[in-house]
């Protein structure tokens, strides 16, 4: 998997990949993982996958936790600030389908504000498989086919 990250986006991209992330909001298990894919174990970096604070100069936006009422609007503003081609993971059983916390506030999955182009299942879902996410995302943005094109994909642990 690390060497198809580094052949991918060494050979492919020619440049690093900005990658955005959102916690919607749960139990931070997943953006622990994230972290965690950050750090000199996997350290995407050396990658060039760079986490990046500015949605307007994102090309991967990273979603964690569940959707709900209050952060819907936000969510949906942050992905309309980026610009295309653009891809969307949901990260974690409860950015994928709402997880445990379904009650009248939950508004469930991603993919009920935004269009979600790969889903990395799990709780909380490894680092090995949100670095295989973002490199299927990347291949769907510089892929020939076109970013909507594609069908949507998911990550099995």
């Amino acid at each position: 998997s690390i060497e198809k990250a580094k052949a991918t986006l060494l050979k492919k991209i020619k440049r690093s990949v900005y990658v955005y992330r959102v916690d919607c909001g749960g139990c931070n298990g997943c953006e622990i993982e994230i972290f965690g894919s950050i750090t000199p174990v996997f350290d995407v970096e050396r990658f060039g996958i760079v986490n990046i604070g500015d949605p307007k100069h994102a090309d991967v936006l990273l979603v964690t936790g569940t959707v709900n009422q209050r952060n819907k609007d936000v969510l949906k503003n942050l992905y309309d600030q980026m610009p295309e081609p653009k891809a969307v993971i949901a990260i974690g059983a409860c950015a994928c389908t709402g997880g445990v916390f379904q009650d009248y506030n939950v508004v469930g999955g991603v993919d009920h504000v935004i269009p979600v182009d790969v889903y990395v299942p799990g709780c909380a879902a490894k680092p090995e498989a949100i670095i295989d996410g973002v490199v299927l995302a990347l291949e769907m943005v510089k892929g020939k086919l076109g970013l909507r094109d594609m069908p949507q994909t998911t990550i099995f642990e």
